[in-house]
């Protein structure tokens, strides 16, 4: 929850996925990135999961965060540590009533997903936002194990820097989308495929899926992910995808096509080169990967 007296968000960002640390430093009015960097992890090091341990080798994720982390931090310790879909439930929530003190909110948020989650609610880390307008409640919540949480914060830890905003990575990149009319995000990552629906900057939909094929996903197989959550989106809502952002993918245009006669629309990168104001350095290829970066940052 905002407040006037917060602090302002950190100018950088780190985001960790399966496989590699990917920094990044904003502009000191946080307007866009000035200078980002990736570092590759060992295999294995990382398993994104709701339940299971996550972090495997502590040492090897600490060691990559510090060496991206050098590259573009300069004096600040402060850090929003961006978390890989799969190791946080993301869900949308309609209530017809919910208490205004916090505290209780929450425990109502906790009940009402009880039963949809793989691990002990009790167990977990729970934030919620609540819109309310023409008497209806929807809250966005996002919710993972305590300890899962904690695996990512020691690494962070362990690099010198301090983790004070955590966001799962397509909440992240969602600050970065203009959403005015429909619009369709599927961001990839190497452990999965999260799709999420937009209009007048309202969440309408989100939903994470496993990625069994990794970087090699092809535009069939994303769109077979995609299809479900766009019928839904026009047969709920009554209207249709016009604006398709994709981030994740290195070749953009081999995954196009698909995407493109399941949508109705031409596809975008996530992430515009707008966004970028200054330097790159160990990261071959464009702008695909750097979806939660930014959108933590801008």
């Amino acid at each position: 929850m905002a407040h006037s007296n917060n602090p302002p968000r950190p100018r950088l960002a780190c985001e960790i996925t399966a496989e590699s640390v990917i920094a990044a430093r904003a502009v000191e009015h946080g307007g866009s990135v000035e200078l980002h960097t990736i570092r590759m992890l060992p295999t294995g090091s990382v398993l994104p999961s709701l339940k299971d341990t996550n972090v495997l080798e502590p040492a090897a994720l600490a060691n990559a965060i510090a060496d991206a982390m050098q590259t573009v931090g300069g004096r600040s310790r402060d850090v929003t540590a961006i978390l890989p879909d799969a190791a946080i439930r993301t869900v949308l929530l309609d209530f017809e009533s919910l208490p205004e003190d916090p505290k209780n909110a929450a425990g109502v948020v906790r009940f009402r997903m009880r039963k949809s989650l793989p691990f002990d609610v009790d167990k977990a880390r729970l934030s919620y936002h609540v819109t309310r307008t023409s008497g209806q409640i929807r809250v966005v919540a996002a919710v993972a194990l305590a300890s899962v949480i904690e695996e990512y914060e020691a690494a962070v830890r362990e690099a010198g820097y301090a983790p004070g905003v955590v966001l799962p990575s397509t909440l992240a990149s969602l600050s970065a989308v203009e959403s005015g009319r429909p619009t369709l995000v599927v961001k990839v990552d190497p452990a999965a495929v999260t799709v999420a629906i937009l209009d007048n900057d309202d969440l309408r939909l989100v939903r994470t899926l496993e990625n069994s094929y990794g970087r090699q996903i092809n535009g069939q197989q994303l769109a077979d992910d995609v299809f479900p959550s766009v019928m839904f989106f026009q047969d709920t809502f009554n209207s249709k995808i016009e604006r398709v952002l994709v981030g994740g993918v290195d070749s953009l245009h081999e995954v196009a096509p698909a995407l493109e006669q399941v949508t109705g629309s031409a596809i975008e990168p996530l992430v515009g080169s707008r966004y970028l104001s200054g330097g790159l350095s160990g990261m071959p290829g464009a702008t695909a990967q750097l979806a939660g970066v930014v959108g933590a940052l801008i």
